[in-house]
């Protein structure tokens, strides 16, 4: 189907983490695809502040980019590929500096991109780099569904819950809400003991629960996708990684 007969608006989901190093940008390229292979109209916009690089765990080269896009005043639809997997990544490029010291009027027009990109698609995955600064704020805040990544070590949790509480304080609009996914997890009742600690936090300090979206075991066949640069759905569809992920799409697309 093509992208420009999707129902519209769509929906915003920020994937974002207190820190880098918990597999983030895997998740958002993984649950991408998940959510193409359910049918749904689906880009990823790779905006991991000058050190993106979704575009080299798929093997690819763009010409053009988020950069582009934002300094030149691209259209998004030039610069987002269309790929074997069923999505469309809008790649920011690693070193590219896409959104490393933007201006005002840049950073507004990034902020922007991704409700522009929902009058198209079904569900747009921006991938936000690590960190509490501005802009990383302000596309965490446009969105209508934070997916907060954590890992079960501490200063994952601490890093978390700061993205969480500045969240509780940005957020846009009545309907936006935050959920957790643990990812690499060393148990499903590991995972379930990482949530439990984020949400007792955020109802005491915050008077508000995390939801738990999904719990994404350690698997080694990511890394052994990510080596070869392949989709880890097209590579180990089996793997316990790709069903954590395949249920996470699952609820995602049908929401109860």
């Amino acid at each position: 189907m093509s992208a420009a007969h999707l129902p519209s608006p769509g929906r915003v989901i920020a994937i974002a983490s207190g820190k880098g190093g918990v597999g983030k940008t895997w998740l958002a390229i993984t649950l991408a695809h998940a959510l193409a292979q359910r049918g749904r109209g689906v880009v990823l916009m790779d905006a991991d502040l000058g050190l993106a690089n979704a575009d080299v765990q798929l093997g690819l080269n763009p010409a053009r980019d988020l950069g582009a896009v934002l300094r030149q005043d691209m259209p998004p639809e030039q610069a987002a590929l269309s790929l074997p997997e069923g999505f469309y990544l809008l790649p920011g490029r690693s070193g590219s500096g896409a959104l490393a010291g933007l201006g005002a009027r840049a950073m507004d027009r990034a902020a922007a991109l991704p409700r522009r990109l929902a009058a198209r698609w079904q569900d747009v995955l921006v991938d936000v780099g690590a960190g509490v600064e501005a802009p990383q704020r302000r596309l965490v805040a446009g969105a209508d569904l934070l997916l907060l990544v954590a890992t079960e070590e501490p200063t994952s949790l601490t890093d978390a819950y700061a993205v969480l509480k500045l969240f509780a304080t940005d957020a846009a609009g009545p309907g936006t809400e935050a959920r957790l996914v643990v990812n690499f997890a060393s148990s499903v009742a590991a995972g379930q003991r990482t949530h439990a600690t984020l949400d007792a936090a955020a109802r005491r300090f915050l008077k508000r629960g995390l939801p738990l979206a999904g719990i994404i075991r350690r698997d080694a066949k990511v890394p052994d996708a990510i080596r070869h640069q392949t989709a880890l759905l097209t590579r180990h569809p089996a793997s316990p990684a790709a069903l954590d992920v395949a249920a996470l799409a699952r609820a995602l697309a049908n929401p109860s």
